[in-house]
């Protein structure tokens, strides 16, 4: 017989709590495996315990994103970060790491392909205007319109012409999209030419990380130099004070994720929304209702 909502046998309050636990404890494991490249095989007490300050600080800078994220809802604020910089720099760990705790429908990523035939004849910065933010949403771009100063320009794919009317025209840009009212927040993440070799030659040997490294990867290694004078010119000519740029020290990754959360944080006066309290109903329960077996045709394989 089935016991009613109200009912509970003995123990089942501390069975669950247990499970409420154990749950959280799944939550972490997650996080774990994201991980597991740093796993503590081989490594020193002092590592460890620097791994676990990592993961409580995260934690922590996690919790508060959400609570900025309440913020943005309730105060209907719009928010676009730029997350720029070498390929293996990072950016897509510390995206990973803002986005992990927070809703889809809110806090959402652009990462957008290599524009098509017909993108190709749209004003520049068309394509992106279309995934700009409406009230009370946070965009962050993995990469964005400076892909014309950087990859674009580096790689051949636009004239020299061209990167000298984006320099004309995403100052206006910006400044018009802050007129608006979006609030636009741009980092560059910054690693030596020694780490990204390493992180390449990482990406080689993994399995699980080949998939990262492109064609376009590999020749931005042969021409570092050039990427770096492109990415001095980019900073120098489009940097202002509506939308200044913010250089992320990214060799040390996880150092890096942590700096980069705490100062978007700091860019935004947010403070804790008051929620109401949520309470589970009872569920409702028919007399005539019964439940059908699934047919065991339509069951997953039980492997593990």
């Amino acid at each position: 017989m089935t016991r009613p909502d109200d009912e509970r046998a003995p123990g089942a309050e501390t069975d669950l709590v247990e499970r409420l636990f154990l749950d959280r404890l799944d939550s972490l494991d997650e996080e774990l495996e994201l991980e597991f490249d740093d796993r503590d095989t081989g490594r020193s007490a002092e590592s460890r315990e620097a791994r676990r300050l990592y993961f409580q600080e995260l934690f922590r800078l996690q919790g508060e994103l959400v609570k900025l994220q309440d913020w943005v809802q309730h105060t209907r604020h719009k928010v676009v970060i730029l997350f720029e910089g070498r390929d293996a720099a990072g950016k897509g760990g510390v995206i990973k790491r803002i986005t992990q705790r927070l809703n889809p429908r809110v806090c959402r990523v652009a990462a957008l392909p290599a524009p098509n035939d017909r993108e190709r004849t749209q004003w520049y910065f068309q394509r992106y205007a279309a995934h700009l933010p409406a009230a009370g949403e946070i965009v962050l771009f993995d990469r964005s319109w400076y892909n014309r100063a950087g990859v674009e320009r580096v790689m051949g794919f636009c004239s020299e012409a061209e990167v000298e009317e984006f320099f004309r025209s995403v100052p206006e840009f910006e400044r018009m999209l802050v007129r608006s009212g979006i609030q636009l927040i741009k980092y560059w993440f910054s690693i030596t030419d020694e780490e990204q070799e390493a992180r390449f030659l990482a990406r080689i040997q993994d399995p699980l990380k080949q998939w990262k490294l492109s064609p376009m990867d590999l020749e931005s290694r042969r021409r570092w130099e050039e990427y770096t004078v492109a990415k001095e010119a980019m900073l120098e000519r489009t940097h202002i004070a509506e939308a200044p740029w913010w250089v992320v020290q990214a060799v040390d990754k996880k150092k890096a994720r942590l700096n980069c959360i705490a100062h978007l944080l700091e860019q935004m006066p947010y403070a804790e929304v008051e929620r109401p309290a949520v309470h589970l109903p009872q569920r409702v329960r028919h007399a005539d209702y019964l439940r059908h077996p699934v047919p065991q045709d339509l069951i997953v394989p039980e492997r593990y």
